[in-house]
């Protein structure tokens, strides 16, 4: 294997760092940690020889569909997978969505810190899964929401409420019609959000057509927002939305309030 072989070095590497006792693999007469080429080219699905190859860089390219077998076989991370893709193919793999329950508590955390900036954790399709008090005051009351009521399309396009506080209602939906459109496919998750689509298009002429237009923007980056708040009246905040470092599944959106009024205004409605 030669120096500058870091496809095979990784595979090496990981190959060595599994137990064979996990796979009921007896551990005698083993001189070197970890599972032999062949045990890996058996989980894999591949000939032994051609594996070894492959360690040692003169096995040729290797398809996508057997880095993932590989992939399997080594029982990598996402990140690990990602990485082997990039040293086989020079390219990340295909993405696969994956659906998310909850956040961690350091995540939650994070919300809590934020006591008069309304914020929550979206998913790639758009499903709400945490959020801070300063959230349910201004936004919505998600905690009386079931998890499937807690979509940001299905509550702007069918909840009164939501649509009555937006001062520009039709751009405002434009915009997360087009966001959301750009996330599912980013995410893998077309067919898994078409149910939702087709279930909106058949109750909301306004969404049939929006998503008709085929818009496509970023939700990432910082906008303007107005609120008109049944109790606190005209509100302005500020939209920020982030990936989440290490979630990549995940994004956190914080409305801040523009002015010390909106503060005041923010905090009145969560001690009130």
């Amino acid at each position: 294997m030669t120096d500058d072989n870091a496809l095979g070095a990784f595979l090496k590497d990981r190959r060595a760092r599994l137990d064979p006792a996990a796979f009921g693999i007896p551990l005698t007469r083993r001189r070197t940690p970890g599972l032999r080429r062949e045990e890996v080219a058996s989980r894999a699905h591949v000939s032994a020889t051609w594996y070894t190859w492959l360690e040692q860089g003169r096995g040729g390219a290797a398809s996508a569909d057997v880095l993932e077998r590989i992939a399997r076989a080594l029982m990598l991370t996402e990140v690990e997978r990602e990485h082997l893709f990039l040293l086989g193919l020079g390219r990340p793999p295909e993405v696969r969505y994956r659906a998310t329950e909850g956040v961690s508590p350091r995540l939650q955390g994070v919300l809590d810190a934020m006591p008069y900036s309304p914020a929550f954790i979206r998913t790639p399709i758009w499903d709400i899964i945490a959020w801070n008090r300063a959230a349910e005051a201004v936004l919505t009351n998600y905690g009386v929401l079931t998890p499937g009521q807690r979509n940001i399309l299905r509550l702007m396009f069918s909840t009164d409420h939501i649509r009555q506080r937006q001062s520009d209602w039709l751009a405002v939906a434009r915009f997360v019609v087009a966001t959301f459109r750009a996330d599912v496919v980013r995410a893998g998750a077309a067919g898994e959000v078409q149910g939702l689509v087709d279930e909106l298009c058949a109750m909301s002429a306004d969404f049939a057509a929006l998503w008709r237009e085929n818009d496509v923007q970023s939700g990432f980056g910082e906008h303007p927002k107005r609120i008109q708040h049944p109790l606190a009246g005209a509100l302005s905040l500020d939209y920020s939305s982030f990936a989440v470092d290490g979630r990549s599944d995940l994004s956190l959106v914080v409305y801040t309030p523009s002015t010390p009024e909106d503060v005041a205004k923010v905090k009145a409605l969560i001690e009130g």
